[in-house]
This record gives C-alpha cells, sequence and structure tokens, in this order.
C-alpha cells in the first residue's frame, strides 16, 4: 500500500493495523536499563503508602514521580530566568 492511500484511510478512521508489521515495532528512548538505588527505610514507607493510594507499584510512583520531575525542570531550562 502505497503512503498516501494509507494516510487516506487512516484519516478516514479505517482500520488500518492489518497493514502495520507490528512484529519490527520499537518505541524510542524506551529501552529499559537496570539500576540499583539506595533510599531509606521512611522513604520506602511514604513510597509504599503513596503507591498502594494509587493502586500501583513501588516502581511505578518511583517512574512516574521522576519523570513528572525530569520534564519539569526539563521545561524550566528552556527559558533561562532573565535578571
Amino acid at each position: 500500500m502505497k503512503a498516501k492511500q494509507f494516510d487516506r484511510k487512516f484519516d478516514a478512521g479505517e482500520d488500518v493495523s492489518n497493514e502495520l508489521d507490528l512484529s519490527r515495532a520499537r518505541r524510542p528512548r524506551q529501552a529499559q536499563k537496570r539500576v540499583n538505588v539506595d533510599f531509606p527505610d521512611w522513604m520506602l514507607e511514604q513510597l509504599d503508602k503513596e503507591a498502594r493510594r494509587l493502586g500501583v507499584t513501588r516502581q511505578s510512583i518511583i517512574k512516574i514521580w521522576l519523570s513528572e520531575r525530569l520534564e519539569q525542570a526539563a521545561s524550566n531550562n528552556r527559558f533561562p530566568p532573565t535578571r
């Protein structure tokens, strides 16, 4: 199928999933790498408490919060403060 025909079908809301080879699909910049981080007991207790409240795992809450903080830092660095 040509790209223009694919685009027309997609834009029309047609199902184009049969036209895709998902066996070779990759998510850019999503490769996983294991790291070890030591946390004090009080911090783990608070992380676990918040994770239970949100219904996610400890690992998920750490990833979510780190991601949010990194995005915030990146957006803050886009426009340096004026003096």
